[in-house]
């Protein structure tokens, strides 16, 4: 008799501590949300940020606040969050080079992707274009892969510097087409724009904003875009798919991920909440306007999408040589 007591009082305290976790969950957030960023305020990366930020609080009810952590290509601000409470009000806005690039880049990084962090939600892809210094007398890109290889090791390409996407989406270029091109890094897409509208190097890839910018004053010419569909910001330029490189698909993303550990029913009330943000026309517009096409994905199918571009970058990274320590 007594052991049924027992049992089922010990029935009874476990509904109990489960409908308190659920209460929780449902209560989340109690306190503001801090979104984590490893670069500097006024980038690509925190004009998304304050895009979707007054929409986010809208949806969660609780203010919404970004945190500048920069530094050593975005791996401060990720330690940051990898460190910080498990409970889903602390969360990381990264992209392509800090989740997938710099895991092969550094020889020693004190994060691991898939171990340190959980998933939220992707919220856009961001193609580049492929450019060229207008006195290159080409008007397309097969034009420029037959004009390239016949002058092997005279062409040079600029970059914002070794290890990003701007080095490593020209060497995977280079592989799926034969040519061969010098690398010329810089510090930073500024100064690697003006050598290129300058001539003193003759092709680069670039994100959208600035290359559509550049292209529409005649100050370079876009060949290609590398994503799958044309970009609203360069409709006239075709694909590099559209241009003869067969599966040639290269885009970077934006994403949110939580500390590892974050209770699921707390990540799928945040991923709910960025998908309702993203549904939103004016934020789409606003978006698409930034160079960043938007490209919701769950918290389940970003885990895939990271564990399936990981080994990618890797790749490329071996074969381009670069490392950083």
């Amino acid at each position: 008799m007594k052991n049924a007591i027992y049992r089922g009082l010990l029935t009874c305290v476990c509904v109990a501590l489960a409908g308190l976790s659920s209460s929780a969950a449902w209560a989340f957030p109690t306190k503001p949300i801090r979104i984590v960023m490893g670069f500097p305020a006024g980038g690509p990366l925190d004009q998304h940020a304050r895009i979707l930020s007054d929409r986010l609080q809208a949806q969660l009810g609780q203010p919404v606040i970004i945190d500048y952590k920069s530094g050593a290509g975005g791996t401060v601000g990720a330690q940051e969050v990898m460190k910080a409470p498990a409970d889903g009000h602390t969360l990381m806005l990264a992209n392509t080079g800090v989740m997938v690039i710099n895991p092969a880049l550094y020889s020693k990084l004190p994060y691991n992707t898939l171990r340190d962090f959980v998933p939220v939600a992707r919220t856009a892809m961001q193609p580049l274009a492929f450019l060229v210094n207008p006195k290159v007398p080409v008007s397309s890109l097969p034009e420029f892969i037959q004009y390239a290889k016949a002058r092997p090791g005279q062409i040079n390409y600029g970059s914002a510097g070794n290890g990003g996407s701007s080095h490593l989406v020209p060497e995977m270029f280079k592989s799926a087409t034969g040519v061969f091109m010098v690398h010329i890094p810089y510090r930073g897409s500024a100064p690697a724009f003006t050598d290129l509208m300058a001539g003193q190097v003759q092709f680069m890839a670039e994100s959208i904003p600035q290359a559509a910018q550049y292209h529409k004053q005649g100050k370079v010419r876009a060949l290609a875009v590398t994503s799958r569909e044309r970009s609203p910001a360069l409709p006239d330029v075709p694909t590099a798919i559209e241009s003869g490189l067969k599966n040639f698909e290269v885009v970077g993303f934006y994403g949110f991920l939580a500390p590892a550990g974050t209770p699921k029913d707390v990540v799928s009330k945040l991923s709910d909440a960025f998908k309702a943000v993203l549904a939103q026309p004016d934020i789409r517009s606003r978006m698409v306007s930034q160079g960043a096409d938007p490209a919701f994905l769950g918290a389940d199918d970003f885990a895939k999408f990271l564990a399936a571009e990981m080994p990618r970058w890797a790749d490329v990274v071996q074969k381009s040589g670069a490392k950083l320590d």
